[in-house]
């Protein structure tokens, strides 16, 4: 992978960065992105399953879906992409890593400034007062697990037709706002209000590299595309940084 010159200075000059990552980073991972045949639920899409009225309709089918997805993360380990970006936070004056991704593996690999927009699927929300839990405090064994408040328990992620956790979006819209080099690396930049972060840093004419191994309806505007999987780019783009930061 050659890296154009351009690239390595806006890498160098940057110290206040903005990563903004999606599905593709985790399929690295393992993690099952929902646009491919998974067999058992492929006669399912995402929207029929991630959302209120489907688990008020349903709540074990919802439930079993859920666990299937937590049973998957049991067993896949954060790549050399989440690596890269855990240590870039460490190495860094300022980072920011927004996610779409709900698997928590960003916080396994060390990342400690995470904005998660689309909230943790190692979380447990009660449907009615709202108490937040890790998912390693009950078990679902095909009964919907209940809060001690009676309500049912639901995953801890934003559903379709689900406003965002209150706050996030304005937290990664700053982060895009202020930062002077912005990466978005998996995703498919068709998500919003997600993809509007690039493109607000493309507006204040901040160096946007994307990173994803298809093109996207970003690809065209951006500042460096690279065609990569994330944890092939990421440990090369931090090498830069490192070799420009060092003390």
């Amino acid at each position: 992978m050659e890296l154009s010159n351009s690239l390595i200075q806006d890498i160098k000059n940057a110290s206040h960065i903005c990563v903004l990552t999606g599905a593709g980073i985790s399929a690295e991972s393992g993690v099952a992105t929902f646009r491919g045949k998974e067999g058992l639920w492929s006669k399912f899409k995402p929207q029929e399953l991630a959302n209120m009225d489907a688990f008020m309709a349903n709540p074990r089918l919802v439930w079993e879906w859920y666990q299937y997805r937590r049973d998957i993360l049991t067993k896949v380990k954060p790549n050399a992409g989440h690596l890269a970006l855990a240590h870039w936070e460490a190495l860094a004056h300022h980072f920011v890593l927004v996610t779409q991704n709900v698997d928590g593996l960003h916080r396994e690999a060390g990342s400690r400034k995470i904005i998660e927009l689309h909230g943790n699927i190692r979380i447990n929300r009660c449907n009615s007062c709202g108490f937040e839990s890790s998912m390693d405090d009950i078990s679902f064994a095909g009964s919907v697990p209940t809060c001690s408040c009676g309500g049912m328990l639901r995953p801890g992620v934003v559903w379709f037709g689900e406003m965002l956790p209150e706050g996030v979006f304005e937290a990664a819209y700053r982060a895009a706002q202020t930062c002077d080099l912005f990466l978005s690396v998996g995703t498919s930049a068709v998500v919003y209000p997600a993809a509007s972060l690039p493109e607000l840093a493309l507006e204040r004419g901040v160096p946007v590299i994307e990173i994803n191994t298809e093109e996207t309806p970003l690809s065209g505007s951006v500042t460096h595309h690279l065609r990569e999987l994330a944890g092939t780019a990421l440990p090369k783009l931090l090498e830069v940084f490192e070799s420009g930061h060092s003390h």
